[in-house]
């Protein structure tokens, strides 16, 4: 049997139990770091012990939303449950994603419980240099 001695972590334990794990019309939130990387936007999503075949990513004109659940490990009969920490049930995230993003070659790769999302910018939206035309009939004017 395992012995635990943190006050906060037993009362975030009840919190849980009373609120309820997430549950796909009421999911709990995934933690998420976003950054822009050379010429792309990089969305890092932590959800650990998730099954890549729990994931599902959707792309909807600029809202991205990704969902995830995390399932019991083990469901047996003889298993009799000693801890249980590790939060169960939907995860879900949405953003709201710039028109300067092109949402039609999003990469997503799922590694070590982080699930990464490269978007890259728009060629529209890049830094581009604009000529100047030079105008070699110039008129005076004379008054």
């Amino acid at each position: 049997m395992l012995m635990r001695t943190d006050p906060f972590r037993e009362l975030d334990r009840i919190a849980q139990q009373v609120m309820g794990s997430g549950t796909w019309s009421r999911p709990s939130a995934m933690p998420m770091d976003a950054y822009r990387e050379g010429d792309q936007y990089v969305v890092a999503f932590d959800i650990p012990g998730v099954a890549p075949d729990a994931i599902d990513i959707d792309v909807e004109r600029n809202m991205l939303t990704v969902r995830a659940e995390r399932r019991p490990a083990t469901n047996a009969d003889s298993v009799q449950m000693e801890l249980s920490e590790r939060p169960l049930g939907a995860f879900s995230r949405q953003i709201v994603l710039a028109d300067t993003l092109d949402t039609e070659h999003i990469k997503a790769d799922y590694d070590a419980g982080v699930l990464t999302l490269r978007i890259p910018i728009a060629e529209r939206a890049k830094p581009r240099k604009i000529a100047i035309g030079g105008g070699t009939d110039r008129k005076v004017i004379s008054g």
